[in-house]
């Protein structure tokens, strides 16, 4: 134990957020992720160097990204040689990713990391039917044209039809939204104080743009240069005119208390106490 050295944070970066579906809508999750990693890096002059261990992760993965933190990498002025690895943990993945960072610059296995990750719903996965799958399988398979035409003779037009994916969670078919209903329910939280605490929340986050607070910490992006989901302008009797968004008829989340859906990513750099010497970093 008495070998364990402190890890600092030396600084963040991360793009503005945005309600999914809107300004990000063509953005894939890949360009999300390195507009974060080139904030940070211009931040604090990382371009060429090897960094000890990056760890990224996406809420919602892609086997078009099997590789995400990798290529990330790859496409950021970070020197090529810089590992990368994938971290998915649902919700906590970034933690995840400063966590597992952090325990190998403690151990001392590395002087310098990156943590970060990404979430969008505006690139999502797009998945097919079973005997779609299985037909365009057997097509790949088949030696003759005739052959990689049969298997799709016995498909109906349904079996075409694309399934998004969802936000669901799989064992009770339930969003974030409809359990945290069922939350507020067993623990007596009143819909007043549901709309105080969101009230609060954005008048909090909209003040501190205006102050400066966010200059350092947030990059432009996409014409993007303050979060889209913060509405300073909102009241208390705005949000009490909203109706139940999850449970109609008895439920108190609406779409003004509830966090929406939302796309973009972050990154922090992270550091030994020698690092931060060696580079003149502050914490």
């Amino acid at each position: 134990m008495k070998n364990i050295r402190p890890v600092y944070v030396v600084g963040s970066a991360r793009v503005p957020f945005a309600k999914s579906l809107t300004s990000y809508r063509d953005v894939s999750r890949h360009d999300l992720l390195v507009a974060a990693l080139d904030g940070l890096i211009k931040k604090y002059g990382l371009g060429g160097q090897i960094i000890g261990d990056v760890a990224l992760g996406a809420l919602m993965n892609s086997t078009a990204d099997w590789n995400l933190a990798r290529e990330a990498v790859l496409s950021t002025k970070l020197h090529p040689e810089t590992p990368a690895y994938n971290v998915q943990r649902a919700c906590g993945t970034s933690l995840e990713t400063i966590w597992q960072t952090s325990l190998k610059i403690a151990a001392g296995q590395i002087d310098t990391a990156i943590a970060g990750g990404v979430d969008t719903n505006s690139d999502l996965p797009v998945e097919i039917s079973e005997k779609l799958r299985q037909a365009l399988i057997s097509s790949s398979l088949g030696k003759t044209l005739l052959d990689k035409i049969k298997p799709f003779a016995g498909l109906l037009p349904h079996d075409l039809k694309p399934k998004p994916s969802t936000v669901s969670e799989p064992r009770t078919g339930l969003s974030m939204g409809q359990h945290c209903e069922l939350m507020v329910k067993e623990w007596k939280i009143s819909r007043e104080a549901q709309d105080q605490l969101a009230y609060r929340s954005h008048q909090s986050a909209a003040a501190a743009y205006e102050r400066g607070f966010f200059d350092d910490l947030v990059v432009p992006f996409h014409g993007l240069k303050r979060d889209g989901t913060v509405r300073g302008d909102t009241s208390l009797e705005k949000l009490k005119k909203l109706k139940p968004a999850f449970d109609k008829e008895n439920g108190s989340l609406t779409a003004g208390n509830s966090s929406p859906l939302t796309d973009g990513a972050s990154s922090v750099l992270l550091a030994s106490d020698s690092a931060l010497a060696k580079n003149g970093w502050k914490p």
